[in-house]
C-alpha cells in the first residue's frame, strides 16, 4: 500500500516538472581549475543541502518494478534536494565526482528489465555513492535503467576534469565525453541538436532564455575560460558570471537557484532567489562516517560566507517539513494526503550502515 503510494507520487513529481525544468550546466577547465556550473530554473526554491553518508546499504524506491537496484554507497557526498532526503537535483561526491540532472523531452529510457532499476534522481545518488570518475558513471549508466516518465538527462564532470553528457534516446544510452564533447555544456535540448544550433547561429543573435540561445551563450563562454582562464575566487565569480547570463527572469519561474561547484577545492558556492549572498561550503570539513549523523543545511537561510559549521543534524520533521513545503506548492502534488507525505518523509531512514557501527544504526 505505500509503495503504491510512492509510485503514484514520483509519477506526479514527473508530471509537474514538465515543462518547466528548465536549467543550464557547463564545466570550466584549464590552468589546474576545473569547475561546474548550474542554474535551477523552477517555481518553487524551498531545498534542503543534505551531507551524505558512506557505507550506507540502500535499495532503490522503485520496489514495485520487481528488480530494484541494491547498493552501497562507498562515497559520502553534498547534495541539493528539493523533494526529501535521498531525492537529490544534483551534488558533489568526496571524490570530486558531479551529477547534475535537466529536463529533456526527447528522453526515452531502455526498457530491458534485466537491468536493475532506480528512479531518475536516484540515478544520482547511485551515481556520487559508487563513482569517483566520469568513466566510471558512464560504466554504472550502462548496468543501470531508468524506471521513471521524469525526462531528464544528464551532466557529470570529475576532479580531473573530464566531463560527459548522458541521455537515453529511443531508449538507448547516449553518451558524449573525450574528443565527442566538443563543450561541455549542457541545456535541455539534446546535445547534438545544441551543439548543431551554437553552431550555426551568429552569437549576438543567441539572446533569448530558450534552452538553445541559453545554450550557445554558455558554451561560448565555456570556451572562452579555456584560452584566457583565471584561478581561485576569480574563477568562482566567472562562473557566477555564466550563470547570471543563462538565468531565467520569468515571473512565474525563474532561477531558484545557482550553485558553482570548484571540484579541485571540494567547495560549493550558491546562491538563491530567495537568499542572493553567496555562500560556501567546505566539502573536506565532514564525517562522512556511516555512523555518524547526517547534516542538513536550509539552503535559503539569510548566512552568508562559509557556512560549513551552520549544518545541523538531520531530523525526520526538518525533511517531513521540506515535503510537506514542496508538495503543497507544486500544483500536482498539493493533494497527496498525509500519509504518503510521511512514507516518503520515513523511507531513506530504513536504509542503514552496511557494518556494525556502535555509534548508530541507522545512518
Amino acid at each position: 500500500m505505500k509503495k503504491s503510494s510512492l509510485a503514484v507520487l514520483l509519477l506526479l513529481l514527473c508530471l509537474s516538472f514538465h515543462q518547466s525544468l528548465a536549467c543550464t550546466t557547463f564545466c570550466l577547465k584549464s590552468n589546474g581549475e576545473v569547475l561546474f556550473g548550474r542554474n535551477y530554473d523552477w517555481t518553487i526554491g524551498d531545498a534542503l543541502v543534505f551531507v551524505n553518508k558512506r557505507g550506507v546499504a540502500k535499495t532503490a524506491t522503485v520496489a514495485e518494478d520487481g528488480n530494484p537496484a541494491k547498493w552501497v554507497s562507498k562515497y559520502g557526498s553534498v547534495t541539493f534536494n528539493q523533494y526529501g532526503r535521498e531525492n537529490p537535483t544534483g551534488g558533489m561526491n568526496e571524490a570530486g565526482l558531479v551529477v547534475e540532472v535537466m529536463w529533456l523531452n526527447e528522453t526515452e529510457y531502455s526498457t530491458d528489465n534485466s537491468l536493475p532499476a532506480v528512479g531518475s534522481q536516484e540515478w544520482v545518488e547511485y551515481q556520487l555513492d559508487t563513482a569517483a570518475t566520469v568513466d566510471e558513471a558512464i560504466n554504472n549508466a550502462g548496468r543501470l535503467r531508468i524506471n521513471s516518465d521524469v525526462k531528464i538527462h544528464y551532466l557529470i564532470s570529475d576532479r580531473m576534469g573530464r566531463a560527459a553528457t548522458v541521455e537515453f534516446l529511443n531508449g538507448k544510452l547516449v553518451v558524449h565525453s573525450g574528443a565527442q564533447l566538443i563543450v561541455p555544456t549542457l541545456t535541455n535540448d539534446t546535445y547534438e541538436k545544441s551543439l548543431s544550433y551554437a553552431k550555426q547561429i551568429n552569437l549576438e543573435k543567441a539572446t533569448s532564455e530558450g534552452s538553445l540561445d541559453r545554450f550557445t551563450r554558455a558554451a561560448h563562454r565555456t570556451k572562452e575560460f579555456e584560452k584566457n582562464p583565471v584561478s581561485g575566487r576569480e574563477a568562482v565569480a566567472y562562473a557566477f558570471e555564466i550563470l547570471s547570463d543563462a538565468a531565467a527572469k520569468g515571473t512565474n519561474e525563474g532561477t531558484q537557484w545557482s550553485i558553482v561547484y570548484d571540484q579541485k577545492r571540494g567547495q560549493i558556492y550558491f546562491r538563491t532567489l530567495q537568499s542572493p549572498q553567496i555562500k560556501m561550503i567546505d566539502m573536506k570539513a565532514f564525517d562522512y562516517s556511516c555512523g555518524s549523523a547526517v547534516k542538513i543545511f536550509d539552503m535559503n537561510s539569510k548566512e552568508s560566507g562559509d557556512v560549513t559549521a551552520k549544518f545541523a543534524d538531520y531530523t525526520r520533521k526538518a525533511n517531513r517539513d521540506l515535503i510537506e513545503h514542496s508538495f503543497s506548492r507544486t500544483d500536482l502534488l498539493k493533494d497527496l494526503p498525509a500519509m504518503v507525505r510521511d512514507f516518503v518523509a520515513s523511507y531513506p531512514e530504513t536504509f542503514s550502515c552496511s557494518q556494525v557501527d556502535k555509534k548508530s544504526s541507522h545512518p
